[in-house]
């Protein structure tokens, strides 16, 4: 299950990674706006649009790949990472589901995978302890000394 709910996360970061791709570095293409509904005039009205908003695709997937890396060695913070990020694309793909019915599908591909990820995640998490991070201090009291 470990290894289910890694995969499904980094299926989130690639797809987030080829958004940013497509939105910020190759909108201009007619392949690529003419994939979003968009002619050549709507391309160039929304090119600055899309070019934040791939960039908001790139942080998302920097986001949970930095929590994938971390959440072997510092777990609090790695899953931490994952949660927001994957419930940030998940909420994304909902919004896009909503606003837009006819992207159901790339409304789907958007927040699916990372929406399981964080289901199987969560439930791996809970039966699976949680190490201490090695660079937090130890929150219990020193034990008291008696004489």
């Amino acid at each position: 299950m470990s290894v289910l709910w890694r995969l499904l996360a980094g299926f989130g970061v690639l797809f987030h990674l080829m958004a940013f791709v497509f939105e910020s570095l190759l909108w201009m293409r007619p392949e690529v706006y003419a994939r979003f509904g968009l002619d050549l005039a709507g391309a160039e009205a929304t090119r600055l649009i899309f070019f934040n908003q791939g960039f908001y695709n790139l942080f998302l997937a920097l986001g949970c790949a930095a929590g994938l890396l971390l959440v072997s060695r510092r777990a609090q913070v790695g899953r931490t990472l994952i949660t927001f990020t994957c419930l940030s694309m998940t909420g994304a793909g909902l919004i896009l589901a909503c606003s837009a019915p006819e992207k159901l599908g790339a409304a789907c591909l958007q927040g699916g995978p990372p929406l399981l990820a964080l289901g199987i995640a969560w439930t791996c998490w809970r039966t699976t302890p949680q190490s201490p991070d090695s660079s937090q201090p130890d929150p219990s009291p020193p034990p008291s000394e008696s004489a």
